[in-house]
């Protein structure tokens, strides 16, 4: 089967940290997650977007918690595109949420138009994937090509972040084997990466200068200068750091596309915490 944009649609779940993909995209749909402060439920950047979550997380008394979307919530989205011949469907890396899970049951009663993908990432790298299948369609595709894209994609794309705390990640049970750092953090910034789906420590230094520098190394040695050299700049109320960030790609790979910048909505932000700031980058075949 030949995949274009004219017969192909995609859905991404709201981690993805792309709001206006649907804006852009026209085939495109994103499902939310929910995030729920006591006894209200809002529907991830639907009901509740970055500005306001951020200012209710101030001043909540407790931390808010988060739920994946139902199938129901899936199916509606799949059904929106029922024009569309073929769907992909990506999303959030299933060790984090069951969101994944919940596509997949969706798309069991869609007689297979459906291919759902669990990215084994989270925020930007989920909508940079989703941008190189788009990529992909535009030029006409198949399946396989797709799925060889995928693989590349989970072995080769880049994520390094850092927050404030673990605090937001230990609760909300995200840390993965970076739970050995929890409590030992007093002015000290973990630097942090997903590998396999999982949240993984890459090092502790000391103070935001340090951390920034660990992005540059990180970031300088990694793919050559090339306009086929993705970025991602994602960031919780640090407008700073992303600034840098941003200087940071500009001045190392100045040819380098970045594709999206974003604020952490509220259901990753939930996971993250205030503070956060991250970088993905990949050198895309497409």
């Amino acid at each position: 089967m030949q995949l274009t944009r004219e017969n192909t649609g995609v859905v991404l779940d709201s981690t993805s940290d792309f709001p206006d993909a649907r804006e852009r995209f026209p085939s495109w749909r994103v499902v939310p997650l929910y995030v729920r402060f006591g006894g209200e439920s809002f529907r991830d950047y639907v009901d509740l977007g970055p500005d306001e979550f951020y200012r209710r997380l101030r001043e909540a008394d407790t931390l808010p918690t988060t739920s994946q979307p139902t199938p129901a919530d899936f199916l509606a989205a799949y059904e929106e595109l029922a024009a569309f011949e073929r769907i992909y469907s990506l999303h959030l890396s299933g060790a984090f949420s069951g969101t994944v899970e919940s596509a997949r049951l969706a798309a069991a009663e869609t007689g297979g138009r459906v291919r759902v993908v669990d990215t084994r990432s989270a925020s930007l790298g989920i909508a940079l994937l989703a941008l190189a299948i788009g990529r992909l369609l535009e030029r006409g595709t198949t399946d396989d090509e797709v799925e060889t894209l995928v693989d590349g994609f989970r072995r080769d794309a880049e994520l390094l972040f850092t927050v404030e705390t673990l605090e937001f990640l230990a609760r909300g049970g995200r840390i993965g084997r970076a739970r050995a750092w929890a409590g030992q953090l007093l002015n000290i910034k973990p630097i942090l990466t997903i590998r396999d789906g999982e949240i993984v420590p890459v090092k502790r230094v000391r103070g935001n200068h340090r951390a920034f520098l660990e992005f540059v190394q990180a970031f300088e040695s990694g793919p050559p200068d090339s306009s086929s050299l993705r970025v991602g700049v994602v960031h919780a109320e640090a407008p700073e750091r992303e600034a840098a960030l941003l200087e940071l790609v500009r001045r190392a790979r100045p040819s380098a596309t970045v594709e999206l910048t974003s604020k952490l909505g509220p259901v990753v932000g939930t996971h993250a915490g205030p503070g956060t700031v991250g970088m993905f980058w990949w050198n895309a075949p497409v």
